[in-house]
This record gives C-alpha cells, structure tokens and sequence, in this order.
C-alpha cells in the first residue's frame, strides 16, 4: 500500500515537473488523452495513439464502403489521399506533439545553465512560461480550432469531386457517399484539427520567442558558436518538420489525384509549390527571426569594443618592437606579446563570422525534406520509378 502512494507520488511529481516546461500537456484534447490513458506522464505511448487514430478515422471508411457502397471499395483503396491524411499525416502529428516539447524544454533549460538570464529577466522568463502554460491550458484556443474547421467545411463541401467512394452527381446534384459523410465529420476534422493544434503550440513558441529576443540576454560576440551564445535555437526549427510534412503530405496527394485524374501538368504546380516552400520556411524560421536584430547590434557593437581593445594593444606591440626594438631583436621570437597578439587576432576574426540568424544547417536540412519528401509522389506519378532509379544508377558510373 506504502510502496503504491509512492509511486503515485512519484507520478504526480513527474507529471507536474514535465508540465511547467511543456507546450504539450495541457488543454482538452490532451486531458482526453490522458484520461483515456493514452498519454502518461513518463510515456507517450505514440503506437497506440496512432493505432488509435488509423481505427476512427480510416477503418471505419472501409467498414462503411464495404457495407454500403462494395463497387466503390475498390476507389477508396487506391484514393492516395485517404492514406496520405489519416495514414501518413495524422500519426506523424501525433509524434511530432514531443518534438515540440522537447525543443521547448531544451531552450528553457539551456537558458537556465547557461545562465543566459538573470536577475529581474530570470523572474520574466518564469512569468513569461506561466503565462503560456495557461494559454496552453485553455479550452478556447482549441474550441476556436473546431469553430474555424466547422466553417471551412461547411463553405467547401460543394467543392468535393465526384469520386465513387465519396460522393455521386454532378454540381449541384453531388451528393456525399456515407463514408463522404463519414469524412467529412469525422476523418477530415480529426486531421485538421490536429493541423491547426500543432500550429497552435508552434504560435505559443514563437511568442515566447519573441518575449525572450526582448529580455536582456547575457551575449557574448566571441561566443564559439558564432551566434553570441543563441546556436542552440538554430535546432528549434526541427520541431516544426512534422506539421510541415503533414501539411504538405495532404497537398502533395491533392495535386497528385488532379494529375491521376484530371489531367493536370506537373510543371502546372511549379508555383504552388514554390510558394509552399516559403511559407514553411517562414513560418518555422520566422521566430528566429526576432534575434536578428539583437545579433547585428551585438557584432556591431563588438566590433567597436574590441576593436579599443585592439587598437591599444597592437599599439603597445608596435611601440615596442617597431619604435623601440633596438638591442632586443634577438628576445623577439619569445616575447609573450607575440603570443598575446596572434590570439587576440582570432578572437578578433570571430568577430566577422558572427551570424546574425541563428540557424543550423541540419535543422534546415530536416526542414527541406519534410517539404521535399511528401512532394515526390507527385513526380513518381508521372516518371515511372524504374526509370527515376535507373538516372540515379546512372549518375552513380
């Protein structure tokens, strides 16, 4: 009985210790979750909530076709953008919820052994982390979510194409399929609403993102990393990969069915696309752009400083064994100074790489491909892959 209200204990303190730096665990739909067990305090339990999620938003699609409608079972099974929604996508958003966490309680905890802040800003910071933790707890924001997806689907439903499986007639005399109705409920809400979830936490970091840039950051021009000691939000943007996969694994499918079905040109979504890529990039790099500002200051203001530090130094230098090196050439090769100067000079030097973006090129690197990956279907619909793998093999001679 002891050893169980221990663990209980432990439970509760665990729990709480991940909810203060968390833009995860909070809000309805993640107290559904772990009401329903779920989601625990020490595990996230990402295959059964997936499982979970495939079970209401795809089984019963079949289910439901078989059932009702057998000679359009057939369409459903080869409709790509049924698996790349409720197969792909939603799982992948599921996932991605820790990623977000993890990000955030990297950068809290980075700051915090860093001693990146301190004083009255350490006080800010932990206001600042309140105040989102109850934005994050908050019902509205996630009724808000449901609200809009109620409206979008309302105002486009007209829009769905006649595909066997999910609706039948032409204009204004389509009619939705019961699996279309079933979607239209049901697994297109869930995906969405996962979507605009994932974009909802992300607006929660780039607001604390912003609030930091303002508090009064302990940078050093010199720092190693070439960033002033911020590097380690370059690896922020990797939290934000899944929502962008999803995105455009949903779009890709889309495009990818026009070209199947409606005869459209690949090269027709060159701009699209294009534009896609911008707004991914945008919108998960957009929060680091709020340290620009402070970098560029910081290495133009280290420029000046040690370039006092220099200018006294170098002037010491030259005094000594320019001006007054008479009868002291031979102690010059081992003067201390030497030594001083040539390291002064690379410290100097890491004034010029300073970069005012905090960026990592691997987080970029994760970024472009979870835009670039979803988009290869497209390609792959139109260019056999046989012949995709025989140009790389190719291009291997």
């Amino acid at each position: 009985m002891a050893r169980q209200m221990d663990n209980k204990t432990d439970d509760a303190q665990l729990d709480a210790a991940a909810r203060d730096l968390s833009l995860i665990r909070g809000g309805p739909f993640y107290r559904i979750q772990q009401s329903a067990r779920l989601i625990r305090p020490d595990k996230w339990n990402h295959v059964r909530r997936a499982t979970l999620a495939i079970a209401i938003g795809w089984l019963p699609l079949i289910l439901i076709t078989a059932l009702l409608n057998p000679g359009s079972l057939v369409s459903l099974l080869k409709d790509y953008r049924v698996y790349s929604r409720l197969v792909i996508a939603i799982p992948v958003l599921l996932v991605g919820q820790l990623w977000v966490e993890s990000r955030f309680r990297m950068v809290v905890d980075h700051i915090t052994k860093a001693s990146l802040l301190e004083g009255p800003d350490r006080v800010r910071m932990d206001d600042l982390i309140k105040m989102l933790l109850r934005l994050r707890d908050s019902a509205i924001p996630e009724l808000a979510i449901l609200v809009l997806l109620l409206v979008h689907d309302v105002r486009y439903k007209s829009l769905i194409d006649a595909t066997p499986w999910l609706a039948h007639g032409v204009g204004r005399d389509l009619h939705l399929t019961a699996a279309g109705w079933y979607v239209f409920l049901v697994s297109a809400t869930m995906f969405q609403f996962l979507l605009g979830l994932g974009l909802w936490k992300w607006l929660l970091w780039a607001v604390f993102a912003f609030k930091l840039s303002r508090l009064n950051l302990k940078l050093v021009p010199t720092h190693a990393d070439g960033h002033g000691g911020l590097g380690f939000l370059g690896l922020t943007p990797i939290a934000f990969t899944p929502i962008a996969f999803a995105a455009t694994t949903a779009i890709a499918s889309t495009w990818r069915q026009e070209m199947i079905d409606g005869g459209a040109n690949l090269m027709s979504f060159k701009e699209p696309a294009i534009v896609l890529a911008v707004i991914v990039v945008l919108v998960a790099l957009g929060p680091l752009a709020f340290f620009v500002p402070r970098l560029a200051a910081l290495r133009r203001q280290g420029i000046l400083d040690y370039g006092i530090l220099g200018q006294i130094d170098s002037t010491a230098f030259h005094e000594k064994w320019i001006h007054r090196r008479a009868g002291h050439e031979a102690e010059f090769l081992t003067a201390p100074e030497n030594i001083t100067l040539n390291n002064f000079g690379q410290i100097y030097l890491k004034l010029g790489q300073l970069k005012p973006f905090p960026a990592d090129k691997g987080a970029l690197i994760m970024l472009a491909a979870s835009v670039a990956v979803p988009l290869s279907p497209m390609i792959l619909a139109v260019v056999p892959l046989a012949t995709v793998l025989k140009a790389l093999l190719g291009a291997l001679r």
